[in-house]
């Protein structure tokens, strides 16, 4: 399953940058883009865990940028 979510609050290309490389980290991710200019972020994963590794990307996020929402 590959989906697309808005960010709020994403201050800079680094810590997009961060995030996504901790992002692919996560087991179940198959690929993943944190887009800085716009906003955005895409999560290509396993459609029977997609919930549950979401909430570790949620976690993964708060880590690099505790102020960026990501919009479910």
């Amino acid at each position: 399953m590959k989906k697309t979510f808005k960010l709020i609050d994403l201050d800079c290309a680094n810590c997009a940058a961060k995030m996504e490389n901790n992002i692919r980290k996560i087991d179940g991710v198959a690929d993943a883009t944190v887009s800085f200019m716009a906003q955005k972020m895409t999560v290509e994963a396993d459609d029977d865990r997609f919930e549950s590794i979401m909430d570790e990307v949620v976690k993964v996020c708060r880590k690099v940028e505790p102020d960026c929402e990501i919009v479910r």
